[in-house]
């Protein structure tokens, strides 16, 4: 009976042995082996008992860093100013990852892999190191990885194209305008209702935003209780004798509620063009001004652009005064070349520029900055006109890029569009000399014929280089701009 029991097993193991063998590919083999069964005289062996595992796994690429590289101009920090992805994202080569802001201008980093998103290393607003690492991310096996050097950096986007772009998980829509109303009062988007289409946010969400966290709060006025006269004397009451008259009691007066002030101050790290600013600025100071001031009669000037402002517009070109200002510039500056060069750290050594790359001053939402027009002595007034208007368009966006920022040789600066009549210009380095421009003001002025006329009247303020350049040559340079934009007509005889 024994017999028969060892030998049922035995068929019972051979039938597991022959299933494992049949699903041997999805069994995980700790060490290879081969029962063997062998007839003793007396009886059969009793067989060792095996178990099978099925086993699975994923299988994941490797997780790379990638790094902010060299965006170049000697340009060692930025501000991650957006991000366009989050941890687990999906991405693709050329995805946009983040936006950042150096002292030059914006950036929008693109991504060098396909993959997924593991990491972000910075917030929004902190700043990043040239070489540290931005994201981790998770690439494919079989992809190949490419130089980290070849990172591909392009200018910043159109606000629009961005607008709907998640940044941490939400998703919020407002201008550049908006987005630095909110930084600079530490104001968190994600945090404010937009008011605006489709939840966009408003400026005036801001600003209600803004009061609710630092306006004041009138603690409630105290409450008064209001004693009811007393009850009057009854008829059949017996005539009481007379008394002094008790003048009543005077009501109590109101208290004023006082307000109470519940604003912060708030302390913040220069960043982006400001910063830039604390360089130029300081820099600047090494430099002694000569400052020289002069006034200009626009009369003829203001005609002749009224004259040519309706076939501008029709062409597409908004005119206005400014090309004419940086036309008469540059005409000046092929007879007085000195005032468009630089010199070196120790103004040993001075370099004149054959490119009159004039810079206007700008007043923006990210501050102040001055992008630069290339080879004015090349461009007629309308292709003056043309470049100005775009400048202007991206400046306001935010978009200008480090070549418009860069390479300047000149600089105007057109202060009189906010107000003001006279300035004194700081020399930009390694420029030599600047000039700001006045509000244009309707004077009363004698004419040729000793005749009280009215006259439209701009005042300039030029600073200069006293290291290079003399005041005889600030004054003669100043002569001819003003001559041009007086007699427009004379530009005519030099235009090139």
């Amino acid at each position: 009976m024994a017999a028969v029991t060892t030998l049922r097993g035995s068929f019972t193991f051979m039938r597991r042995l022959l299933s494992a063998h049949h699903y041997k590919h999805c069994c995980t083999r700790i060490q290879a082996f081969r029962p063997e069964y062998r007839l003793h005289q007396s009886s059969f062996s009793t067989p060792q008992q095996y178990r099978c595992f099925r086993t699975s796994y994923v299988k994941t690429g490797p997780i790379l860093q990638f790094k902010l590289s060299d965006i170049g101009e000697g340009i060692m920090e930025v501000t991650v100013k957006e991000w366009y992805v989050k941890e687990g994202d999906k991405v693709s080569q050329f995805d946009s990852i983040c936006e950042v802001q150096s002292d030059k201008a914006s950036v929008t980093i693109t991504s060098r892999y396909d993959g997924v998103i593991r990491k972000l290393y910075y917030d929004v607003d902190s700043i990043a190191l040239v070489g540290t690492p931005l994201v981790d991310i998770e690439t494919d096996g079989g992809q190949e990885v490419a130089p980290e050097e070849d990172v591909v950096e392009t200018p910043a986007m159109a606000q629009d194209e961005h607008t709907h772009q998640q940044i941490k998980g939400h998703k919020t829509q407002a201008t550049p305008a908006v987005r630095r109303l909110a930084m600079e009062n530490n104001i968190k988007l994600s945090e404010v209702v937009g008011t605006g289409k489709d939840g966009r946010i408003l400026k005036e969400d801001i600003l209600n935003f803004l009061a609710k966290q630092t306006g004041a709060i009138l603690p409630p006025s105290p409450f008064q209780e209001i004693q009811p006269p007393p009850p009057a004397a009854t008829a059949e009451a017996p005539p009481a004798k007379p008394k002094e008259k008790v003048p009543p009691p005077s009501a109590p007066r109101p208290v004023a509620p006082r307000p109470v002030f519940t604003g912060k101050d708030r302390t913040e790290p220069l960043k982006g063009f400001h910063k830039a600013m604390v360089k130029t600025m300081t820099a600047a100071l090494k430099i002694p001004h000569f400052g020289y001031c002069d006034e200009v009669d626009l009369t003829r000037l203001v005609r002749l652009r009224a004259e040519l402002k309706d076939m501008a517009e029709a062409r597409g070109v908004k005119l206005s005064y400014m090309p004419f200002f940086i036309k008469a510039a540059s005409l000046g500056l092929l007879h007085f070349p000195i005032l468009n060069a630089s010199v070196d750290e120790n103004c040993q050594n001075i370099t004149y520029k054959a490119a009159h790359n004039i810079g206007l001053a700008m007043d923006t939402a990210q501050g102040l900055i001055v992008p630069n027009m290339k080879n004015v002595q090349m461009l007629s007034i309308f292709d003056i006109a043309v470049e100005l208007n775009r400048l202007q368009t991206m400046g306001a966006t935010g978009q200008l890029g480090t070549t418009d920022l860069t390479g300047g040789t000149f600089t105007l600066s057109n202060i009189g569009s906010i107000g003001g009549t006279y300035a004194k210009p700081v020399i930009l380095p390694p420029e030599v000399a600047i000039g700001a421009l006045g509000k244009i003001q309707v004077l009363p002025r004698f004419n040729s014929k000793d005749e009280v006329v009215k006259a439209h009247i701009m005042n300039v303020s030029w600073s200069a280089d006293h290291r290079i350049i003399d005041g005889a040559t600030m004054c003669r340079f100043s002569n001819m701009w003003r001559a041009y934009l007086e007699n427009p007509a004379a530009m005519v005889l030099d235009l090139k």
